[in-house]
């Protein structure tokens, strides 16, 4: 039986990506090394780094304005770093409390300075997005998460914002053109879009640096790690390399703009399914609906475990809600295929047929 790969993250990765790095385990373009046990400071990692670098850079339409990173710790790691580097006492925070994810931002941002929480919307349990912001004058920096992957929300467009904007885009990162250079700080966990868990991606304009006052630790320091090229410490060189392969990826199969192509299909489909089926329901505003996390429910609840279980036996993989939220998600990054969420679609219509 076929697996559907509906996973959050660690999610799914395209076929050929993990064929050539299951083969650089055991030989490292034929180096006779294991990609797990070449040096990272050998010209061989280097270049690997090095191209990652670049192809970030083609397929955000970045200039030498920007620096790329790999770092460690996860976007968790950002909440707290973003602010280390950026916000003293003279400053704000403003952050977009749209869900898990930017709640947890503005705990971390607190430790180091003043927080305004801009946009709270808990009040319809987070699922939509308060556009109307009201930015303080002395905000040092405006963050939002770009695409809520446990309440199935995006943005599509960006806020306007006197302010430096800080994107989390773990979720949605490279899954379509948009404005990155509208950004001045973007960080994303790669295991969604870009590669396998253990290394996070920062992408930072290296004119907002050097501002504050504080003693930053150098291995949270950003600048530090511009100076050593992403190679301060030791790097997990294997997720890095996972990295690059999906980007080069990506670039084949068109860039962005197929990826966006492919990822609309798949959510207009699955959307319009939910939409069209009384059995199921999405309460997440239509023009808020994320095309990576499609978050919905069954309108009878007692009918979601008998769903899940078919779901289980049918080999659609990771389908439950997040804890917190309850329901079905279904997550359709870059290398899901069509033909996926239309099994998923097609389990969905006989289950609500029979019920």
């Amino acid at each position: 039986m076929p697996l559907h790969n509906f996973n959050s993250g660690p999610s799914i990765l395209p076929q050929e990506v993990l064929t050539q790095a299951a083969a650089a385990i055991h030989n490292f373009n034929n180096t006779g090394l294991s990609i797990l046990e070449i040096g990272h400071r050998t010209t061989h990692f280097v270049e690997v780094v090095t191209e990652a670098q670049q192809i970030v850079k083609r397929l955000m339409g970045l200039d030498d304005a920007y620096e790329v990173l790999f770092l460690q710790g996860g976007a968790t790691m950002q909440f707290m770093q973003v602010p280390m580097n950026l916000l003293d006492e003279n400053g704000l925070a403003a952050i977009c409390d749209n869900g898990v994810w930017g709640n947890k931002a503005v705990k971390e941002a607190s430790l180091f300075g003043p927080v305004k929480v801009v946009s709270d919307t808990a009040d319809k349990k987070h699922t939509y997005l308060n556009k109307q912001l009201a930015i303080p004058e002395n905000a040092t920096y405006l963050h939002i998460t770009t695409n809520n992957t446990v309440e199935g929300t995006q943005w599509h467009q960006y806020p306007q914002t006197h302010a430096l904007l800080i994107g989390d885009m773990s979720s949605d990162i490279f899954s379509r053109p948009t404005a990155f250079n509208q950004f001045d700080v973007i960080y994303a966990g790669a295991q969604k879009n870009m590669g396998a868990a253990g290394v996070t991606l920062v992408v930072i304009k290296k004119e907002i640096l050097g501002k504050i006052n504080r003693q930053i630790p150098a291995i949270l320091n950003y600048q530090k790690h511009i100076e050593a090229g992403s190679l301060l410490n030791t790097p997990p060189v294997f997720s890095i390399y996972v990295s690059l392969l999906t980007l080069r990826w990506i670039e084949a199969q068109g860039g962005l703009a197929a990826m966006e192509k492919q990822n609309l299909a798949k959510s207009n489909l699955l959307y319009n399914t939910i939409d069209a089926l009384p059995a199921f329901y999405c309460p997440i505003a239509k023009e808020d609906r994320s095309i990576m996390n499609a978050v919905f429910f069954l309108t009878d609840p007692t009918l979601e475990a008998p769903f899940l279980a078919l779901c289980k036996s049918e080999g659609m993989i990771g389908v439950k809600g997040y804890r917190t939220v309850g329901g079905i998600r279904v997550s359709m990054y870059n290398a899901m295929p069509y033909s996926s969420v239309e099994a998923f679609c097609d389990l969905m219509k006989s289950f609500a047929e029979k019920n």
